[in-house]
């Protein structure tokens, strides 16, 4: 941004002669190549710096610095009252109503960061380094004047108050905006209301959405009269129409029925149905429960879980369940209502086409540009395959302890004979297809030891043993800011491939007893492409019973020949 310049005295009579007056003239400043132009029937208090090529029309500014090209227009009162942070500092309650996982939020937090900052609260120490890197960013943030960047826009909105606006920005419509940050690219529309929040790069929150002491992250939108308070959603979440409050949304949320309900939970790579609920009814002690819902797991319509529970990543839910399963240990799984009890399918969702799918469109819906968050897309990885294996070996030690039990009991679900076995099945060929896919895309580094457990930090895939040394070095000081924590986690996100390796090759020796040789990892790697052909079979199958002409039923209504209705519903399919 160019120097600034007080107003000449000519140039401060032909803008009062247009209708705009200020508190003090002289606490305006303006680009050198000011024109009077630019300005018509606007009121300045405070003090106000111009930018170059900016235009304010009809509005009120007060204590707010305006870059270049900037459009302040029909804005009631565009105004920073007092120091502020801008948002940054908020605290949200995330997860748990009670505020027992509350995630102090800022401008350039990551997806991993705040995971760490709202499940490990039982290392009071780390906690307290997280609390003293937040104060130092926080103090890096506080200003006496707001701040629009270059190109934004602001038309016919009405009060924005202690509001920190990027690069870039669209606000067109809004309501109101306070003590907020609004990073690059991000757009704000018609009746929005936000409090206490930060939305970051490429978001949009259109269309009546109203957010209360939330972090939206980097090209999440929401929209359609959404509610959320106390919420963190990251990296390319879509909300609209229901509610949220006191969620911890990872990647791809998304709820699109006014009738959803997420409350004291967490998420990723979520779909809620119409009529879904996830709630926190049992209040004996107060809303203190919470319930998670691994990657990949999804609400039929009208499902409804009670809180606490937990379901395995890409868990299938439909019905109602208020018996507190955990079923943590069988991805791939459906859980069914039946008889008012909790059924459990384990791995049936690996022969879902819907399944391929869901991990094959993330990917390709990824809007981010910064990339803040570390996502991984893998769906051949050693987290969930680890837990598959404890699936297998928990199924398998439940058919040798009843071997001739119809139904089988597993943590407030039960599971029929013929659900187990099939189970069983599907474990074995999906644990050798994903340990010769993690074989095959890696290389042997020594440096890249992935031994032992792995966990999914809210959608980043990554040894424990990494994870741990990156909590220690923030606990002792050894990693002192948030920048360089989220290095070390893009670090090993470059590396991830051979870590993943380095598991598979732990898990094979694991299992045969003894260290593969050349040979053997050859031989796994071969076993493993052709147990993936023949899942992609499975799936394939799936996919064409569900293209198939039985599912015809309501199509061809103007026609009067089966060929018509065949016609028509190939061509409304789109599989020609």
């Amino acid at each position: 941004m160019k120097g600034f310049r007080n107003l000449t005295a000519e140039e401060t009579a032909r803008l009062e002669a247009t209708g705009s007056t200020a508190d003090n003239w002289n606490c305006v400043t303006v680009s050198d190549d000011f024109a009077t132009s630019q300005i018509a029937a606007s009121r300045f208090g405070g003090e106000v710096r111009i930018g170059s090529g900016t235009r304010i029309i009809g509005s009120t500014v007060r204590n707010y610095v305006l870059g270049d090209r900037v459009t302040v227009e029909n804005v009631t009162a565009l105004e920073c009252r007092r120091r502020s942070a801008f948002g940054n500092g908020t605290g949200v309650s995330t997860m748990n109503e009670c505020g027992g996982r509350t995630v102090r939020i800022f401008d350039t937090m990551s997806l991993q960061t705040a995971y760490i900052s709202a499940v490990y609260r039982h290392r009071p120490q780390l906690m307290a380094a997280i609390d003293r890197m937040t104060d130092e960013l926080v103090q890096t943030r506080e200003a006496d004047m707001g701040e629009v960047g270059d190109d934004t826009r602001i038309t016919g909105a009405r009060f924005i108050r202690e509001v920190r606006i990027g690069r870039g920005v669209t606000i067109d419509g809004t309501s109101a905006l306070e003590n907020g940050t609004i990073a690059d690219g991000a757009r704000t529309g018609v009746d929005v209301k936000a409090y206490d929040f930060i939305i970051s790069e490429g978001a949009k929150i259109d269309n009546g959405t109203i957010i209360e002491r939330c972090f939206i992250g980097e090209s999440c939108i929401m929209d359609k009269g959404f509610s959320a308070a106390e919420s963190l959603f990251f990296a390319n979440s879509h909300c609209e129409n229901g509610e949220a409050a006191a969620i911890f949304a990872g990647p791809y949320t998304v709820s699109h029925h006014k009738s959803s309900l997420l409350i004291a939970g967490m998420f990723s790579f979520f779909n809620a149905g119409s009529g879904s609920n996830q709630s926190n009814h049992l209040f004996k002690s107060g809303a203190v429960h919470q319930a998670v819902h691994l990657r990949g797991c999804k609400f039929s319509s009208g499902a409804y879980i009670m809180s606490p529970a937990i379901e395995a990543p890409f868990t299938m839910v439909m019905g109602h369940h208020s018996h507190h399963h955990d079923t943590r240990i069988f991805p791939y799984s459906y859980l069914i209502e039946s008889d008012a009890r909790s059924m459990l399918m384990p791995g049936a969702n690996l022969a879902s086409y819907g399944t391929v799918r869901d991990i094959a469109k993330w990917p390709q819906r990824d809007r981010r540009t910064v990339c803040r968050d570390v996502v991984n897309f893998e769906e051949f990885n050693p987290y969930v395959t680890g837990l598959m294996l404890r699936g297998l070996d928990k199924l398998n030690r439940l058919k040798e302890e009843s071997p001739d039990e119809p139904i089988y009991t597993y943590n407030k679900t039960f599971i029929k004979t013929l659900h187990l076995e099939r189970g069983i099945k599907l474990y074995n060929k999906a644990i050798v297809a994903s340990l010769g896919a993690m074989l095959e895309g890696g290389s042997d580094d020594p440096a890249c030891d992935g031994r032992g457990e792995w966990t999914d930090l809210g959608g980043q895939f990554i040894s424990r043993r990494v994870l741990a040394g990156i909590l220690d070095d923030i606990e002792s000081g050894r990693i002192a800011t948030f920048a360089e924590a989220d290095r070390r986690f893009h670090d090993f996100a470059d590396r991830y491939a051979d870590y993943a390796r380095s598991w598979a090759a732990d898990a094979l020796a694991s299992i045969t007893g003894h260290e593969l040789s050349a040979a053997e990892t050859e031989e796994a790697i071969e076993a493993g492409r052709n147990v993936r052909a023949s899942l992609k079979e499975m799936t394939d199958a799936d996919c064409r019973r569900d293209c198939s002409l039985d599912m015809a039923v309501g199509y061809g209504l103007g026609g009067d020949s089966e060929d018509d209705t065949r016609e028509d519903y190939y061509s409304v399919r789109g599989l020609k």
